[in-house]
C-alpha cells in the first residue's frame, strides 16, 4: 500500500487545506473540489462570508 505522501493531493476551495486521494473517490477523483462533507456544505461561505470571485479579490488588492 502506498504512503500518505505519495498519494495525489489537491486544496480544498473552502477552507484552503491539502487532502489527499481516497479509496472512495478513485472513480471521481478529478471531480473531487472539497476535502470533507461540511465543506462541501460551507461551498459558498468561508467563514460565514460570501467567495468573492477572483477578479474582486485581485481589484481589492490592487487598490492598496
Amino acid at each position: 500500500m502506498p504512503e500518505k505522501a505519495d498519494l495525489p493531493g489537491k486544496i480544498c476551495v473552502v477552507c484552503r487545506r491539502p487532502f489527499h486521494w481516497r479509496k472512495k473517490w478513485r472513480r471521481v477523483w478529478q471531480d473531487v473540489k472539497y476535502c470533507s462533507e461540511r465543506c462541501r456544505r460551507s461551498r459558498g461561505n468561508i467563514f460565514g462570508e460570501k467567495i468573492r470571485s477572483d477578479k474582486i479579490i485581485r481589484e481589492s488588492i490592487l487598490e492598496q
